[in-house]
């Protein structure tokens, strides 16, 4: 027999499933149910909650000093969250209220279609993850009163910043972002 037959015969039967899917296929409806007291049954996804765990000196010298800083974020949901990236600027407040003296970013943000070995975290619902990040300051000598003050560890901190977070994939959702600031 001639091969043809066979292709042409395979093609039309290809062309009839793909036929009956599209007619016989899923409907789609666009309106979401309403509960009798006008709520939608779309569950609501809550925002992370971030708090700032520690700010510490943890090395001082008379060359440099070493700051560690830790943060706790929080999903309040039941489903997975994935944190991003986290940029934050770390200010010593009894020194000067607008001069940074240092911050950082913990995360990586994709930045094509693909992006392999990226660091971002997975937050599992209900739980909570601590970030941590070390600032290492070096003495220029032209601050005397903020060295003195890191010395007699009598610092006033000011931390803030912005979380990029989503849902439990990449590509579920859309990118949130939570600003904070917090004292100490």
């Amino acid at each position: 027999m001639n091969p043809k037959i066979f292709v042409g015969i395979a093609a039309v039967a290809l062309a009839a499933i793909l036929g009956g899917i599209l007619l016989m296929g899923p409907s789609i409806d666009l309106e979401s149910p309403v509960q009798p007291n006008g709520s939608s049954d779309v569950p609501q996804i809550r925002p992370i909650e971030i708090e700032l765990e520690e700010i510490a000196i943890s090395k001082i010298s008379e060359r440099s000093v070493t700051i560690d800083v830790a943060f706790e974020i929080k999903n309040p949901n039941d489903r997975s969250m994935i944190v991003t990236t986290m940029d934050y600027q770390l200010f010593e407040t009894g020194y000067s209220q607008s001069e940074q003296l240092g911050g950082g970013q913990i995360g990586h943000r994709a930045e094509g279609m693909v992006e392999f070995g990226s660091n971002y975290y997975t937050l599992l619902g209900g739980n909570s993850i601590i970030l941590r990040d070390e600032i290492v300051l070096k003495n220029s000598g032209n601050t005397p009163e903020l060295w003195s003050n890191f010395e007699s560890n009598t610092n006033t901190w000011k931390v803030s910043g912005v979380v990029f977070y989503n849902l439990s994939s990449m590509t579920s959702g859309q990118e949130n972002e939570l600003f904070f600031e917090f004292t100490q």
